[in-house]
């Protein structure tokens, strides 16, 4: 393997890198926002805690026409 290759495998494996760093830190960012949002659900509509998940779908289908 020469010099050049061997450097283009490494920027390639840094790219791959940065990649999956994004893609978690994008990850932890939905997760914190997807729980912010079932905090504010639960403390504006508290019987949503103990809805099964399919009705609480569809109260708020209904509710948000």
């Amino acid at each position: 393997m020469t010099e050049n290759e061997k450097k283009l495998l490494q920027a390639k494996h840094r790219l791959e890198e940065a990649e999956a760093r994004d893609r978690v830190k994008e990850r932890k960012a939905r997760t914190r926002r997807l729980i912010q949002e079932g905090a504010i659900l639960e403390k504006v509509y508290p019987a949503a805690a103990t809805m099964e998940l399919e009705k609480l779908e569809d109260f708020l289908l209904w509710a948000l026409r």
